[in-house]
């Protein structure tokens, strides 16, 4: 929920977030692959006294200025992704998973000799155990960099904006920061830094930086312990090199800007903070993404700063989609906020399980919601702590009943489900089966009505699989859709 003087504002904020979509960008920075490993732990080592994870998922992602990338797709953007990966697996990994982007031109150069740096998290119940970084950050060589710098150039022709993603493993080293800013500003581009290092000589002249607080204390060796001291440090670092702003992320106290109008603070938007990491990466997706979509610089940051409050309440280097974004600024009704997409809801459901609750899946067309149904989706509720609806689409329910039905419209049936206490999310399927849904959530308990058996629960093979169950709910006698609609139309 925003506070009340953004709140009284949250139609411009709507139509600048409305920007997002379209948006053209250019990425170039260090790209990196982050490797998740979820899993349990239940015993200490025999061999020594450290925990014992058993795995039972992995996930991967693109990291680092990958993930900057991925930001601005969820957002609707559209970019050209400049980088330049190590020719072994990892490298060969993160270009598959940049190529499965949609919105995404990929300009991933291959240098030998070059290691592709992996993050490799092992995390249970929520909790980091330890982070493995496989690394050996080098300087690119000249002739890839001139490379680089050409099909920089070309890009630039057709986008607004630049994003120099630096994490410091070699790509921005040298004269190319400098020559790409020069390239830029040629093609009337801006230029937005994400830097590391404490040397910003080499960001001269870019429109905006965005250290976060011990970043600018490193870059101007001066205190940044209270607001006033941030602002200090921000004007003494945007003098030295002559920025246009400077935009200093804050952690848990939210989001300065300091630029030619002076200085804004935005207070942090956070209801729960679950994982920072990736943070500064959505930050500067949202300011770029606005910036270019025509919003003016302090919207932009005023976005940038939601949309970082949204990111921290979700596990691991997750996006902000463009409709987190929307939903933040102007909030739906309390039973429509149940209503979500298959992302939205596997995001819900990996926080519900980081807080080791049991996750419940029922499904139908809920055509007519009638007293049967209700009774169902109590006794499932009561069998697990958080409830998900899975609901055909009209068009699935017109192949599995006919073209006289739905009798209700997927919206109406999707508000009716969701106002009830008993259902905790609604989402939507368009296939004849929920399989796919099921196994994109991976419930702990799938139920059905008991005029099924074991055998005939669609999903059932699977959810025992992974060590969940399935229950057949008590049916009350006379309630069913298709006799209500047969009695109307009699």
């Amino acid at each position: 929920m925003l506070p009340g003087a953004l709140l009284q504002n949250a139609p411009d904020l709507a139509a600048a977030a409305g920007c997002l979509a379209g948006a053209r960008v250019v990425v170039i920075g260090d790209a990196m692959l982050d490797r998740y490993y979820y899993g349990e732990v239940e015993r200490i080592s025999p061999e020594a006294p450290v925990p014992v994870l058993r795995i039972a998922r992995e996930v991967t992602t693109p990291g680092g200025a990958g993930n900057v990338v991925r930001n601005l797709t969820a957002l609707g953007a559209v970019v050209a992704f400049l980088s330049v990966l190590g020719d072994d697996q990892a490298g060969s990994d993160l270009t598959g998973l940049v190529g499965l982007q949609p919105g995404v031109e990929p300009w991933l150069l291959v240098q030998g000799g070059v290691t592709t740096t992996v993050k490799s998290r092992f995390i249970a119940s929520g909790q980091q155990l330890l982070r493995v970084d496989q690394e050996a950050p080098v300087a690119i060589h000249p002739k890839i960099a001139e490379r680089l710098l050409r099909l920089a150039r070309d890009a630039m022709a057709s986008h607004k904006v630049v994003v120099l993603s630096d994490y410091n493993k070699g790509l921005l080293t040298g004269d190319l920061a400098p020559e790409l800013i020069g390239a830029a500003r040629q093609a009337g581009c801006q230029v937005i830094v994400d830097p590391k290092g404490p040397d910003y000589s080499r960001y001269a002249g870019a429109d905006i930086v965005t250290p976060n607080r011990r970043e600018l204390a490193e870059a101007t060796g001066m205190p940044t312990d209270s607001e006033p001291a941030i602002v200090a440090a921000a004007h003494a670092l945007r003098e030295s090199y002559r920025l246009g702003a400077v935009v200093v992320t804050r952690s848990e106290d939210g989001l300065t800007l300091l630029d030619g109008t002076g200085v804004h603070h935005y207070p942090a938007e956070a209801a729960e903070v679950y994982d920072v990491s990736g943070a500064g990466d959505t930050v500067v997706a949202t300011l770029a993404g606005a910036l270019a979509g025509g919003v003016e610089v302090g919207i932009a940051a005023r976005l940038a700063n939601i949309a970082a409050g949204i990111v921290v309440g979700k596990v691991g280097t997750a996006v902000v989609r463009d409709t987190d974004l929307l939903a933040a600024i102007s909030p739906r009704g309390g039973a429509l906020r149940k209503v979500v997409s298959w992302e939205e809801a596997a995001e819900q459901v990996e926080r519900w399980r980081q807080r080791g609750w049991r996750i419940g899946f029922t499904n139908g067309c809920f055509d007519l919601l009638h007293p049967g149904h209700v009774h169902l989706l109590e006794q499932a509720r009561a069998a697990c702590d958080r409830l998900l609806v899975g609901m055909n689409t009209d068009a699935s329910v017109r192949r599995l009943k006919g073209m006289s039905r739905p009798v209700q419209p997927e919206a109406a049936r999707a508000a009716v489900l969701a106002s009830l206490a008993s259902v905790d999310l609604v989402c939507s399927f368009d296939q004849d089966t929920p399989i796919a849904l099921i196994q994109t959530l991976r419930p702990d308990l799938l139920v059905k009505g008991a005029d099924y058996t074991m055998d005939t629960v669609i999903g059932a093979d699977l959810v025992r699989a992974w060590g969940g169950r399935v229950m057949l709910a008590e049916l009350l006698p006379g309630h069913s859709t298709t006799a209500t609609v047969e009695r109307l139309r009699g």
